[in-house]
């Protein structure tokens, strides 16, 4: 294998466009000047911005800053070397702007310590007052310190020292360089009119590393770029001798044969960030001081939260942002968009426009690049600023009509909810007039040592993070004795689901711990045609089962993330939680299909289904088979629009 390849896959699924791009355009040589500074921030430490000046701007043709900060690098590094693009799209960068890059603290050609998902200090000021103000006359700790503050003294000392600007600044990042843009929000510059966090980590417990506290297994081979720190500002990758060689292309096979997660620590025992995520494995405090979420107040710049249907990475983050940002402050400019795709492929153009095997459309990304994203920063930067841009509060794409939809309200009030019940004849009934107190189920025996693969596709299982299995065809999950399986008869009208999904589980084990995954299916009828651009000609969308919406929660959780507890035995527990939401039209000929099983592996790390306090140091000897009951009253609840 090749390690370095690790590198570059980080920064390709972060889909910073100009990183690792050592070939020149000679659009962006012709048109921008680059230079290079090391920023002071309130506390001394110095962070490596490239800055890309039009050359045609002067004191009467003057431009705005448009930045992102990213852990990723800034590459290409040195004066003369230059990337292939800059900024967000190609309409962006030849509409002009002033582009920044930077290198957060402790990553690359930055100085300083590097911290996963920077605390967010809410009780600082900051060290430059706004223009007009005096200075700050009371010294800032160097403890008073975060991602907002790191912003606010850069874009401070861009307008001084970068001349020709407009005196607007706008901010967009994509994945980890979302977060930034998000956590730029609180306490934010007053020359910061736009931000927009795309595909936003938000909080590392429910988000990447997390789905409401199962581990996600799938990312063990990420823990190099995040939990090493570098000893010195520099532009090679520093953390290779930690990457995992595993000697193998079947990554669920390594995943399996590893054993226990305890066994990760002959690889990582040296890792910081390994060692906090297992000696941290509830919703304490080292967990929840790093969500952005609770900050999220006074907001003023304009915020347009971008996202996928089937980002399997950060689906949690933009819509619980969006969400947060609305209620929090509702005289502020804040909207959503939602497109049929994975991590962050809007910011590309693929022509055809697929996941997995499911085809969406032509030029949707440059759709949205064109009409969406350069007119909200072009509104904020450069024209009127005042709000009026002509887009709607939420533009988002059914992925079952396959077109665009726009509504002024997300979610869209006053919805009619839908209750599907998972009975004990597979049916998946919307009205229930079975009687209550016969407790009738469905069950099934989970083990951990025959656990339910996420995906068929072994290619992608030793990826730096999983992508396809989001809308990936469930027939093989549904036809194994341990995945349940309710469906709906043949739908005799379109049925469109949109907003939040919950579910209500009534379950029991036999067992003292145990995982619930639950899959939103659409069966697709006997005779669907294939597209003509079908990526795998194996695949038939005759019958296929495309999954629309998945997610899984720890059981021990299901009463507080922050003190977990121990199932009893046999008895009968609600379970509830939400799964992320959707707009999807199930079309005339198809069903609605529900899928409930316990392990999804390696995408979530084995439940013992044993209880122990910490499942990251579990024995082998504490994972054992259970048998697994959910009951005919469990409830999928969802939003239906007319």
């Amino acid at each position: 294998m090749n390690y370095w390849l690790y590198a570059f896959l980080v920064i390709a699924l972060t889909l910073s466009a100009q990183a690792q791009q050592t070939s020149t355009s000679s659009f962006v040589r012709d048109n921008y000047q680059k230079t290079e500074y090391k920023i002071p921030m309130r506390d001394g430490t110095k962070l490596h911005t490239t800055v890309y000046v039009p050359k045609d701007a002067s004191k009467t043709t003057t431009y705005p800053f448009l930045m992102q900060r990213t852990c990723y690098s800034v590459a290409p590094y040195g004066a003369d070397a230059y990337p292939a693009q800059l900024g967000p799209s190609q309409t962006l960068m030849r509409d002009k702007f002033i582009f920044v890059y930077q290198d957060v603290r402790g990553r690359w050609a930055s100085e300083g310590t590097w911290t996963n998902m920077t605390p967010t200090v809410t009780d600082q000021q900051p060290a430059v007052a706004a223009k007009g103000k005096k200075k700050a006359s009371v010294p800032i700790s160097t403890t008073a310190i975060d991602e907002s503050s790191d912003t606010y003294d850069t874009i401070d000392w861009l307008l001084k020292n970068v001349p020709n600007n407009n005196g607007r600044v706008g901010q967009w990042g994509i994945s980890y360089p979302g977060f930034y843009t998000a956590a730029s929000l609180p306490n934010a510059h007053p020359a910061l009119k736009a931000a927009s966090p795309q595909a936003p980590v938000s909080d590392f417990f429910f988000d990447d590393f997390h789905h409401n506290g199962a581990f996600i297994q799938a990312y063990l081979f990420t823990f190099p770029v995040f939990g090493v720190q570098h000893p010195e500002p520099t532009t090679k990758p520093w953390y290779n001798d930690q990457m995992i060689k595993t000697g193998s292309n079947d990554g669920f096979q390594w995943q399996y044969d590893l054993g226990p997660l305890k066994n990760a620590d002959k690889y990582y025992k040296d890792n910081f960030y390994w060692q906090e995520t297992v000696n941290h494995p509830n919703y304490d405090e080292f967990w929840q001081k790093r969500s952005i979420i609770p900050h999220l107040k006074n907001v003023r710049p304009a915020v347009m939260t971008v996202g996928g249907w089937f980002d399997a990475e950060d689906l949690y983050g933009p819509l619980n942002i969006y969400k947060t940002v609305e209620k929090n402050n509702p005289n502020t400019y804040n909207t959503l968009v939602m497109g049929p795709f994975g991590h962050g492929r809007w910011s590309r153009e693929t022509g055809h426009t697929l996941h997995s095997n499911i085809y969406f459309g032509d030029s949707i990304a440059t759709f949205y690049q064109r009409n969406i994203e350069a007119k909200f920063f072009t509104h904020f930067l450069k024209g009127a600023g005042d709000g009026k841009t002509g887009l709607p509060e939420a533009y988002l794409f059914n992925t079952g009509r396959n077109e665009w939809k726009t509504f002024d309200k997300w979610p869209v009030a006053d919805t009619p909810k839908m209750q599907f019940f998972l009975m004990s004849d597979g049916t998946l009934a919307n009205n229930r007039t079975m009687n209550t107190t016969n407790n009738l189920f469905s069950e099934f025996i989970s083990d951990p040592m025959k656990p339910v693969p996420y995906t068929e596709d072994i290619t992608t299982t030793q990826g730096f993070t999983p992508f396809n299995y989001m809308s990936e065809d469930q027939r093989f999950a549904g036809r194994r004795p341990d995945v349940l399986t309710f469906q709906t008869d043949v739908l005799t009208e379109d049925m469109t689901l949109g907003g939040e999904i919950m579910a209500k589980l009534k379950v029991s084990t036999t067992g003292t711990d145990a995982d619930w995954v639950v899959k939103l299916i659409d069966v697709y009828p006997p005779n669907e045609p294939n597209h003509p651009y079908m990526p795998n000609k194996n695949i038939t969308l005759g019958n296929y089962q495309q999954m629309v919406r998945s997610e899984a929660m720890r059981g021990r959780f299901r009463n507080s993330f922050e003190k977990p507890e121990p199932f009893k035995a046999g008895e009968i527990t609600d379970v509830n939680f939400r799964l992320q939401d959707v707009l999807h039209t199930f079309k005339k000929g198809h069903r609605v299909m529900i899928q409930v099983q316990s392990t999804w592996f390696p995408l979530i790390d084995r439940n013992p289904q044993k209880y122990v306090d910490n499942i990251y140091k579990a024995d082998a000897a504490d994972f054992q088979k259970a048998t697994h009951r959910v009951y005919d009253n469990s409830v999928i609840e969802v939003q239906v629009l007319k």
